[in-house]
């Protein structure tokens, strides 16, 4: 949150501190960034500061995917990884790919799977508990670590350069002035700053806007992924089985599937990733997957297992298509807040460390030089002729094809990865912003959901209280509204309110007051998933970071 002047004056100026580079995030991609950059220095026999901030209460709080991991990335990075107990304890050992309908299923043949949708050498991981191995890596190397403080701020320059970042002033009161538990922000300035903060990143959506650093690519697409963790009757789990699904409930005009991960344990991760390009205000992603895992062929999976926990996430789903300019004066993006996921493959972990990787070598040599604040082009340069750009040029057209619809979109993605291999002369581009594709309700058909039996599906409220979310009540809301009047005149008159239904922690709430309907915001309740920053149809919700450490604690996930 930008801190208010009165405040700076009463208070400030605000202490600094000097590095030479600043990572902000710290997931899979910013921690990899921290460890080349210090793996770099050994190796080299120089020094080279660097810290890494992370909104999170802990390192991998905040870190929820699927996921299922490609290891190249981490082969790369720290080949020894096995040596050192990184958290890769679960093979794949079997792949399902599966159609639904509303009673029936229908399992694909492996032979005939493309091999973006195969898993064969990949591990099924808690990418939450895998991040904190990385952290623990990174401060053995020397990488200072600061969970619970948020870059709030870009600190730039006189000709319009990033120089570093402040992080979140702590104890100012819902009334935006200081309590008297107020410590003010303080500035970590760097040679470079490294923006890693996941998928609609707050501070690197504002750097793709200032640098109009999307001015030549595809308007970005994003999904929701909800997930949950169970444990599951030893007697239905199938150690390494991985399962995704398409088709049901999600009608075939819009895009979106499941997981179903068996780790160790007994446990199972099960998720539900619906496209944000969906154009019916009346779908719940959430109640989606509910119902989802009432199917006859998953169903059975969960009876006589216990939900332990619950998490949602916004995944940056464009690839190659949409990805933006990743460097400008003075830092770079990386990891999903540029946007590197491969959606066919339903990976990114992979992607995150390596970019992570080729953006530290480049700073590492721009600050070896001398350099300071300037653009990092060999990152970008180094990014276009390695094995990623290979991976994602030939997935570019993925999510265009699904958008078109399940039945078109599964034929062309499988003559284009199946029997093609993905080397087509053609590029198939997106055209609209996913806030831009909603309908009005009075053009759509209302969905029926049914109530949650507590066993196998279950309420919002319920699932946010096993996500460990917690925030600072007496604090300014970090769920923003540009102009209060719009919730009310075009969002529920037009849309019948769809941030009630998109939001997957109870957020949003339309009640009646005096005056009529009003639109309550529950920020007490937020996971982060930065669904309304991306879905809200006018742009008037902006989702700021709260005071440090807030939101949820994931453990597992």
């Amino acid at each position: 949150m930008n801190t208010a002047p009165e405040i700076l004056s009463q208070f400030g100026p605000r202490e600094s501190m000097d590095y030479d580079v600043v990572v902000v995030g710290g997931g899979p991609a910013g921690l990899s960034a921290a460890i080349r950059l210090k793996q770099l220095a050994a190796e080299k026999g120089q020094d080279i500061s660097v810290c890494v901030l992370e909104k999170g209460s802990e390192v991998g709080a905040h870190i929820l995917s699927g996921a299922v991991m490609d290891p190249i990335g981490i082969n790369e990075l720290i080949p020894n990884w096995k040596e050192k107990g990184a958290p890769l304890n679960t093979a794949v050992t079997e792949d399902r790919f599966m159609f639904l309908t509303e009673k029936k299923s229908l399992t694909t043949p492996n032979w005939m799977l493309p091999a973006c949708f195969q898993n064969h050498g990949n591990y099924i991981v808690s990418l939450s508990n895998f991040t904190r191995w990385l952290g623990t890596e990174a401060e053995n190397l020397g990488v200072e670590i600061f969970p619970g403080f948020p870059a709030s701020e870009i600190i730039y320059g006189d000709q319009g350069e990033v120089l570093g970042v402040s992080t979140g002033n702590l104890g100012v009161g819902k009334d935006g002035q200081a309590t008297d538990q107020f410590q003010l922000g303080m500035e970590l300035r760097a040679k470079y700053t490294l923006f890693a903060e996941g998928s609609r990143g707050h501070l690197g959506k504002q750097l793709i806007t200032k640098y109009s650093l999307d001015a030549n690519c595809d308007p970005q697409s994003y999904g929701i992924g909800i997930k949950e963790l169970w444990e599951i009757d030893p007697a239905k789990h199938q150690e390494g089985l991985v399962i995704h699904t398409a088709g049901w409930p999600l009608s075939s005009d819009t895009y979106g599937g499941s997981f179903l991960y068996h780790l160790e344990n007994n446990q199972v991760a099960v998720g539900f990733v619906v496209g944000l390009s969906y154009s019916n205000p009346h779908l719940s992603p959430f109640e989606e997957f509910q119902r989802y895992k009432t199917h006859p062929s998953i169903r059975t999976f969960f009876e006589g297992g216990k939900r332990i926990s619950y998490g949602a996430r916004a995944l940056t789903a464009g690839g190659l298509n949409s990805l933006p300019k990743t460097v400008f004066p003075g830092g770079a993006l990386i990891g999903c807040d540029a946007g590197f996921l491969n959606g066919s493959r339903i990976k990114g972990s992979h992607a995150a460390i390596k970019t992570a990787m080729l953006a530290a070598e480049a700073a590492f040599e721009a600050v070896g030089a001398g350099r300071s604040a300037d653009e990092l082009s060999a990152y970008p340069e180094a990014f276009k002729n390695s094995w990623l750009h290979t991976e994602l040029k030939k997935s570019r057209n993925f999510k265009p094809w699904m958008s078109k619809g399940l039945y078109v979109g599964t034929l062309m993605v499988g003559i284009e990865q199946k029997l093609l291999g993905g080397n087509v002369p053609w590029t198939i581009h997106n055209t609209h912003a996913d806030h831009e594709c909603l309908k009005p309700a009075a053009e759509c058909q209302p969905i029926n959901y049914p109530k949650p039996d507590g066993v196998i599906s279950f309420d919002r409220l319920s699932s946010v209280f096993i996500s460990n979310t917690n925030h600072e009540e007496n604090q300014p809301a970090h769920l923003t509204l540009k102009n209060n009047l719009v919730p009310i005149d075009t969002n529920l008159k037009l849309y019948d309110g769809p941030e009630q239904r998109y939001c997957p922690a109870g957020v949003y709430e339309y009640v009646e007051s005096d005056a009529g309907k009003q639109l309550q915001i529950n920020a007490q309740n937020c996971v982060h998933c930065k669904t309304c920053d991306i879905k809200d149809p006018t742009q008037n919700i902006v989702w700021l970071n709260p005071e440090g450490g807030g939101g949820p604690n994931y453990s597992g996930m």
